[in-house]
């Protein structure tokens, strides 16, 4: 029998305290503000996949379907993994009253810009509507029962979506009916060792889904991404495994990112474990180099280097 909402009271009033705001009877689904769209309001820089992709960062609503659904634990989550469920158990909103709900507390969540001053006046009147969804607040949005009705109903309203993916779920993604704009999987691992130790699967067989699942990129229409989080003396090791399953993919670009020291993963990892943007560099080099890319983009204040 399934539970009528994925969280207690006392989980929802600590998350809502964090930022996130929860929408729908069942509250299964967030919005949050971005850092990098308050940051876009005051023009005081944007997110680096403006820079890279072209999307509009005030214009960024960034959601979730599923905010305590994942298959991982990973020790580099920023997220309260405490929370974390593996199945889906409990009823789920329709994906129309999920898009109307995080607008609208998007738009609540902004109303404190519109009294001050340093906020860019055009830019406040666009934010209002935004027009691309990163599904990737929390959780793994593939386990949202109807996530085909939530990327139809964005492109509906003519939204790009950036749909984020831990790949445990290859029969899913490969009867995804509408494609999302973007679509990224996490490869955070040479191996499975590594995997296992880093990532903390709450499944059997997690490597082995990882893997089929990009073998499946390749079939996509859709611009893909594989996104690599890096980790120091953890996963910054073995380019040449790295490159392989890059090369067997095939995505269209690579994103190699360090692991930021903030929020919950702060009481799993130590700050030495956030590399420097010169060995995030190091590293990408030698991974492009084995997977025949070139780096064609980078933000040091992402810490982050984009190969295609």
């Amino acid at each position: 029998m399934k539970n009528e909402i994925s969280l207690n009271d006392t989980d929802l009033q600590r998350l809502e305290k964090k930022g996130y705001r929860f929408v729908g009877q069942h509250k299964h689904s967030a919005a949050k503000i971005c850092h990098w769209t308050k940051k876009s309001i005051l023009n005081e820089g944007v997110c680096y996949k403006e820079k890279f992709y072209g999307i509009e960062s005030h214009r960024c609503l960034q959601m979730s379907p599923s905010i305590t659904f994942c298959h991982h634990k990973c020790l580099f989550c920023w997220r309260d993994i405490s929370i974390t469920q593996t199945e889906w158990n409990v009823d789920f909103d329709e994906a129309t009253d999920i898009i109307d709900g995080c607008i609208e507390a998007q738009r609540n969540l902004l109303c404190g810009f519109f009294g001050n001053s340093q906020s860019d006046i055009e830019k406040l009147d666009e934010c209002r509507d935004p027009n691309n969804a990163a599904i990737s607040l929390a959780g793994e949005p593939m386990l949202y029962p109807l996530i085909n009705d939530l990327l139809t109903e964005f492109k509906k309203r003519s939204f790009t979506t950036f749909l984020v993916s831990n790949g445990m779920t290859p029969s899913r993604l490969d009867n995804l009916n509408v494609e999302p704009s973007q679509l990224y999987l996490s490869l955070d691992a040479p191996n499975e060792q590594i995997y296992r130790k880093l990532c903390q699967p709450q499944i059997k067989k997690g490597w082995m889904q990882l893997n089929q699942s990009l073998e499946l990129l390749n079939s996509f229409k859709c611009r893909t991404v594989i996104r690599m989080t890096c980790v120091k003396d953890y996963n910054m090791t073995l380019p040449e495994e790295y490159a392989k399953m890059i090369k067997r993919s095939n995505p269209d670009f690579v994103e190699i990112k360090a692991y930021m020291y903030v929020g919950s993963s702060r009481k799993r990892l130590e700050l030495g474990n956030m590399p420097h943007f010169s060995e995030i560099l190091d590293f990408a080099n030698s991974v492009a180099e084995l997977c025949n890319m070139d780096i064609i983009n980078e933000s040091q204040e992402s810490r982050v280097v984009l190969l295609s």
